[in-house]
């Protein structure tokens, strides 16, 4: 069963002359109780589409349903059963955690106690800071409170724009266990971010760069799916392994990856560990390390972009 349709949806920004196409003919769905990931750097077109999606922006052309309601036509209805955190913080922050909480269930002409079991344990972290004005919040603890405002009348669907931007390890690991305990009450969720660790731990994805989607699968299938060979390699300063490599024959990759440098090749019988350390060693490098690996969604992202 499909809660959100989404079909050639585009939407440009700026004058004929200078128009920029900021999403570029989107189509996927959205299955009932799945956490879908959309991900892709800074200005890739997440936003966009999750305001088309969330009713605030209207698009240039396609269509789109939210739980069988066009998201145009039924627009009223499609913000009765969303939820919606922006990327930034939006709630008022003069106003404290409580009274915060207690707007945005009025709005939706209910009170906290009547929704207080789908929030409780989220809330419940924050609860000691009730009376503190959101403005003074430490980033992790805005994060909850968000979340407790978009869930507060109880969404069927909740968007949520790149929730873990600027907040710490330990709080952003913290938000993802939340929402594994909101799906399974059956609530479906859309997660734009922009870190690939967070990929993993969605249901399925979709890759997204200058307003397209590049691949949809789930994350394991996308990764054992990687077509190359692929290896790590690090030999002293990663500026200099990958100046060197980017002239290596046999290389079809060649990126910086952390503190080593990724390597890929089409698969077959002359690259190989051996033939790569005999090239650094006559290139004067030193210490050389290099391991066969698994691919990460970040090496299929950058596949796809170099395809």
């Amino acid at each position: 069963m499909k809660s959100i349709i989404v079909n050639n949806l585009s939407k440009s920004y700026g004058k004929k002359a200078e128009k920029i196409l900021a999403v570029d003919d989107v189509s996927f769905s959205v299955k009932k109780g799945e956490i879908f990931g959309l991900i892709g750097p800074d200005g890739a077109g997440k936003t966009s589409i999750f305001r088309m999606l969330t009713t605030v922006l209207l698009p240039d052309q396609g269509s789109a349903t939210i739980e069988g309601f066009d998201m145009v036509k039924d627009y009223k209805e499609i913000r009765k059963i969303l939820g919606y955190m922006p990327g930034r913080f939006s709630l008022y922050q003069d106003l404290s955690v409580e009274e915060n909480l207690q707007f945005f269930a009025s709005v939706f002409n209910t009170t906290v106690a009547e929704n207080y079991e789908l929030i409780k344990d989220i809330y419940i972290q924050i609860e000691p800071f009730k009376d503190r004005k959101a403005g003074k919040l430490s980033g992790g603890m805005k994060q909850k409170l968000a979340l407790s405002c978009a869930l507060i009348h109880q969404p069927k669907v909740l968007f949520l724009d790149e929730p873990t931007t600027g907040v710490d390890p330990v709080s952003r690991k913290e938000f993802w266990e939340m929402l594994k305990r909101l799906k399974n009450l059956g609530i479906t969720m859309v997660v734009a971010t922009p870190y690939m660790d967070e990929a993993a731990l969605c249901d399925r994805i979709a890759l997204i760069q200058n307003g397209k989607i590049l691949q949809i699968e789930t994350p394991e299938n996308m990764s054992n799916s990687f077509p190359d060979l692929l290896f790590e390699v690090k030999a002293g300063r990663t500026s200099e392994v990958l100046k060197v490599l980017e002239n290596f024959e046999l290389k079809k990759n060649v990126y910086a990856f952390g503190e080593f440098v990724h390597l890929t090749s089409d698969n077959n019988g002359g690259f190989n560990p051996k033939n790569i350390e005999e090239f650094l060693k006559e290139k004067g490098l030193e210490n050389i390390e290099i391991n066969p690996i698994n691919a990460t969604i970040e090496d299929c992202f950058i596949r796809l972009l170099c395809r």
